[in-house]
């Protein structure tokens, strides 16, 4: 949560369903003097509306491995004119992707990353926009 959170500029609003994660980013914030609204809320039960996104100029999403299904819902019916996509299994991310190319974004560019050594687990990091 904070290594996304915490490296970008201006104000940052951060939803996570884990406590201590939230905890965390705010007692990181606040060392770095950063302006992070982080909230305990669980996207899979209780994702952003669609007019909830449309406040912002981008989303990072870095959903578990069932993807984020809800959430990529009400993205798809926002205006937010750019997501980026972290994610840690290739079938849930190809369902996502899917409803966002739907809906009008475009996939610009993804890059697989293998960070286990000797294992068939693979991260991908996507760029999407409209």
């Amino acid at each position: 949560l904070g290594t996304f959170a915490l490296s970008l500029p201006g104000k940052v609003y951060a939803a996570e369903a884990g406590r201590d994660a939230i905890l965390a980013l705010q007692a990181g914030a606040s060392r770095a003097g950063r302006a992070v609204f982080a909230e305990h809320r669980d996207l899979f039960r209780r994702p952003l509306t669609a007019a909830e996104c449309d406040r912002f100029h981008a989303i990072i999403l870095d959903p578990p491995r069932a993807g984020a299904k809800e959430q990529i819902g009400q993205l798809a019916a926002s205006k937010v004119p750019v997501i980026a996509y972290v994610s840690c299994n290739p079938s849930s991310f190809v369902r996502d992707a899917d409803i966002l190319c739907k809906a009008g974004y475009k996939l610009d560019w993804v890059q697989p990353v293998g960070q286990f050594r000797w294992s068939t687990h693979v991260e991908l990091a996507a760029r999407f926009s409209r």
